[in-house]
């Protein structure tokens, strides 16, 4: 009997080492078969620091800084060391040391025997797949979106759209969208509370017809400050003047700052042709067709404002022939440059009533006096070639022959001259197929 008692009190001990409490076999008078044997429990909690304190706070303890230090602005890069779960991957009784631990690894009976503790043969790729599994919880992975969906870049916020803004009342915003312009993080320091994160927001919204606002706000969490920023800007709303319902009315300079623009109007299937932001801020106030030169700063804020100076302050047509009181005259490629009259004054000046050094020019005047900064453009390198002059001249009697093939075309539904009803022969010879050729022969 006592010594069944003490493989039991062995077999306990085996069971559990790794545990906090160690159960200690004492045999008394262990002499006699037919006395009883009294078996005694001693518990000891071993405890140290990595075991008093739970996994979080170990790990505050390495990517946090004291409040003292924040005061400092020590905190500046604690987000780029992530917290990892060290226990991801493992199985509890598996280590190092590949031990069969009954009761813990394997089960303390396995049929009629009892199973003992025992060493299996080492796993040398054990150590490399957990710390593959600890490097990749450190990456993020983005979510990944349709071509339309994405922004700028990527799934980044800016360029994509957070829908419309929050219904006020029986107000739905309906057709509405808004778009993310900037988000960022900003810093503030103080001296009670340290350094304070906030994410600072700014959106436009618009219903693409030529109503549209736009708004900065900020907040402890992006969507905070996102929907803070969507709901502000619907409440200051502008009306923005187009021209035919896809431009411009007219080309103008617009500056906010060190930043200036010089838009420009274009024709219809032209496109937007300009700056990331303003082409977003187009899409969403209904302006299809632009160009835009942005000189200066490009600061997204700046950018932003100034174009929005220059659409409020567009002059209708008929404002500006009323200005210099003289009649608005349009000439298109669209309709080969014939004079179209937009909008008259009252009362038209004269010829001899316009001073000499007046800006006539109808860019000059949109754009204030000011030019355009373009790049200098230099003539191909061919031009300089004797060989390009020869060609000039081999080409010079057939110089204008494609443009003049797609006029008559155009007008007359085929290649002929204007005097052909007169003159027949004047009509381009085609030669008849050869099926009908061998028609006629036969």
């Amino acid at each position: 009997m006592a010594g069944q008692l003490a493989n039991v009190a062995k077999t306990f001990q085996k069971l559990t080492i790794a545990s906090r409490c160690r159960i200690a076999a004492t045999i008394i008078n262990p002499v006699k078969d037919h006395e009883p044997q009294i078996l005694s429990q001693t518990s000891t909690r071993n405890t140290n620091f990595f075991n008093k304190l739970p996994a979080q706070d170990l790990w505050k303890g390495i990517t946090s800084v004291s409040n003292a230090g924040k005061k400092r602005g020590r905190a500046k890069n604690v987000s780029k060391s992530k917290i990892k779960d060290l226990n991801r991957g493992q199985i509890i009784g598996v280590g190092k040391a590949n031990i069969v631990w009954p009761g813990l690894s394997a089960p303390i009976i396995r049929g009629k025997e009892l199973v003992e503790q025992h060493q299996l043969p080492e796993d040398p790729d054990r150590e490399k797949k957990l710390i593959q599994i600890r490097d990749q919880m450190g990456t993020i992975k983005r979510p990944k979106l349709s071509p339309i969906e994405r922004g700028w870049s990527g799934s980044k916020l800016p360029g994509r759209s957070i829908g419309r803004p929050d219904p006020v009342e029986e107000d739905n915003f309906e057709g509405f969208d808004t778009k993310v312009l900037e988000l960022k993080t900003v810093f503030n320091m103080k001296g009670n509370f340290g350094r304070t994160r906030r994410q600072s927001a700014l959106v436009v919204t618009g219903n693409g017809n030529g109503l549209a606002g736009f708004a900065l706000a900020k907040g402890i969490e992006a969507r905070a400050a996102l929907r803070k920023a969507k709901n502000r800007s619907a409440q200051k709303l502008m009306h923005i003047k187009l021209f035919r319902n896809h431009t411009v009315c007219h080309d103008f300079f617009t500056q906010f700052g060190t930043t200036k623009i010089y838009v420009s109007q274009k024709p219809e299937g032209h496109g937007l042709v300009c700056h990331r932001a303003i082409k977003t801020i187009c899409e969403v106030v209904g302006i299809k067709d632009l160009h835009a030169k942005v000189e200066g700063s490009t600061n997204v804020g700046k950018i932003l404002k100034a174009f929005f100076l220059g659409l409020i302050r567009q002059k209708s047509p008929e404002d500006m022939a009323e200005e210099k009181k003289l009649h608005l005259v349009e000439f298109c490629k669209e309709n080969n440059y014939f004079p179209n009259v937009i909008a008259s004054p009252k009362e038209c000046r004269k010829a001899n009533e316009i001073p000499k050094d007046e800006i006539l020019d109808f860019k000059q005047y949109c754009f204030d006096g000011r030019v355009v900064l373009k790049r200098k453009k230099y003539p191909p390198f061919y031009t300089k070639f004797r060989s390009y002059e020869i060609y000039l001249k081999k080409q010079e009697k057939i110089r204008n022959q494609d443009k003049v093939r797609q006029h008559l075309i155009a007008e007359y539904g085929e290649i002929q001259s204007f005097l052909t009803e007169k003159y027949p022969e004047c009509k381009q010879y085609r030669k008849p197929p050869k099926e009908k050729e061998a028609e006629e022969e036969s």
